[in-house]
Order: structure tokens, then sequence, then C-alpha cells
């Protein structure tokens, strides 16, 4: 199993574009266009699927909402900072 990160290890590891809400860090972005938006989440499943630890994702027309916790450990893992770092650079590619 995944080892749990304390509160001080997940603070430390946490991008500047993520919030940190007890286990779930979760990151907010508003896209040129819902058509660019969906390009995003495919992309992101597409990583997600390959590393086994998938996001909730909401989509509300072109801001997509990024959740990440290891539901699996009970909390947040080296995995969710791993996703979001892969998701910061999908979306600095645009």
């Amino acid at each position: 199993m995944t080892e749990i990160l304390s509160d001080d290890e997940a603070d430390r590891s946490l991008g500047s574009d993520w919030t940190r809400t007890g286990a779930v860090i979760s990151r907010e972005v508003a896209l040129a266009s819902f058509v660019q938006a969906i390009e995003v989440v495919d992309r992101v499943a597409a990583l997600a699927e390959a590393a086994d630890h998938h996001p909730d994702i909401d989509i509300r027309w072109r801001t997509l909402t990024f959740r990440l916790s290891t539901h699996s450990a009970g909390g947040l893992t080296a995995k969710d900072f791993d996703l979001a770092r892969e998701i910061d650079s999908v979306l600095s590619g645009l």
C-alpha cells in the first residue's frame, strides 16, 4: 500500500496552483473553449489510466476542477502529487 503523507509533507509537495483541503488537493482552471477543456480531460485521462490513479474531474463548460486523493490509502500520497505535476504539464503546454 502507498504511504499516506503527513500534513507537512503534503503542504511542502503542493504546487502553487493547487489547494489542499484535508486529504484532497484540487486545482481549477478555465480554458479557452469547451472543446479545449475536453481535449485536456482526454489527455489527463490517458495519463491517469497509465498511472492507475484516477482524479475526480468536474467539467463546467470550459472550467475544469481536478481533485486528487488516494482513496484506497485513505489520504494523500505521492501518487497524487505525481499526477498533479503531470496535469500541470498538460496545462502549461496549451
